[in-house]
């Protein structure tokens, strides 16, 4: 039996050979496939993607709360600016003092919490449940607030500068509005940018 060795002389081919090009396209996707799984897994599964854990400097590490209950813990003071506490069910929790700037808390339940003096600067904290809140001398610039709930909110001194509110919430919160931020040193009312004075509550 002879066998032929092909050369470059041969001028090869892999249109001369159906099986051999259709086995080549199969594995090219098969790679391709494996490649999409393998990313798709990583950035969906929480643990390899890292959302249980942010690396907040050389040896420290910041838990992640994403859709957590934490009711009733206590944060006070802490810096969780690399966390996140999106759907988190956090009612009746203390975070005073906090730092959370640029994270995102989407979705959360922060109802009855002490968010006093807490810096919200820069987050993402659309339909947020802040019903009955203590939002006094809170940093809020720039925060993304659309969809969410102030009802009950105490809001003396919160900046509120460039805060995305709905309407409706902006002129209820502007009813309330009061006080000066001790950090900014902007008022609630300019920071609502609230028309005219504050309005007086009838007598009883």
């Amino acid at each position: 039996m002879l066998i032929k060795f092909f050369d470059k002389r041969d001028n090869f081919s892999l249109d001369r050979f159906p099986l051999l090009m259709n086995f080549d396209q199969l594995f090219s996707k098969l790679i391709k496939f494996s490649l999409s799984f393998l990313i798709l897994f990583i950035f969906v599964n929480p643990v390899l993607a890292g959302a249980n854990v942010a690396v907040k400097g050389e040896g420290d590490e910041v838990p992640s709360y994403v859709r957590s209950d934490i009711t009733g813990f206590d944060f006070h003071g802490e810096d969780l600016h690399l966390s996140s506490i999106a759907g988190a069910v956090a009612r009746d929790a203390d975070f005073s003092n906090v730092d959370l700037h640029g994270t995102t808390l989407t979705l959360s339940d922060l109802k009855g919490s002490n968010l006093n003096g807490i810096d919200l600067t820069d987050t993402l904290s659309d339909r947020v449940n802040f019903q009955k809140t203590d939002l006094r001398n809170a940093v809020l610039i720039n925060m993304i607030a659309s969809g969410s709930s102030f009802a009950g909110a105490q809001i003396e001194g919160a900046d509120f500068t460039f805060a995305i509110l709905d309407s409706e919430d902006q002129r209820n919160l502007c009813k309330i509005a009061d006080g000066v931020n001790p950090t900014t040193g902007v008022s609630t009312r300019a920071s609502l940018e609230c028309r005219g004075d504050k309005p007086t509550t009838p007598a009883a």
